[in-house]
């Protein structure tokens, strides 16, 4: 498991969120976990050279659903790390169940051309912390 600091917030299922079973949307889950993603990553100072991210693949795997008011705790970890690309393992928990799990991959481009750039070796120092 990665380090503490990839833990998230815990969060309630909220209503916006379900279906007419009380079931979490399926695309809830991707929302969601971009938003760990994005708080994962604001725990980094940027840096002058951070190149600007895209994200070039998203994929969730679902154990089984979560419903209306369930506590869910998110925990982000890196799951790869390329020449040009990262990464990201988010879990979801409910207790000690685990019910879901989705990967993002971020593609680093140059920020002016937007073309696909190398991520630079402080950057990837700091991601190898949180390998999964």
């Amino acid at each position: 498991m990665a380090k503490d600091i990839g833990k998230t917030h815990d969060f309630r299922v909220a209503y916006r969120d379900v279906d007419l079973n009380g079931e979490m949307f399926r695309a809830a889950y991707i929302g969601l976990a971009e938003q760990a993603v994005t708080e994962f990553w604001h725990r980094r100072k940027p840096a002058t050279d951070d190149p600007f991210f895209a994200v070039g693949k998203i994929s969730c795997t679902y154990h089984m659903p979560l419903k209306l008011g369930d506590l869910v705790h998110t925990h982000v970890g890196v799951s790869k790390i390329g020449g040009k690309s990262a990464g990201f393992i988010v879990r979801f928990t409910r207790g000690s169940d685990e019910v879901a799990e989705a990967e993002i991959v971020w593609s680093a481009c140059d920020p002016e051309t937007r073309t696909p750039a190398a991520l630079p070796e402080d950057l990837r120092d700091w991601l190898y912390q949180f390998l999964d």
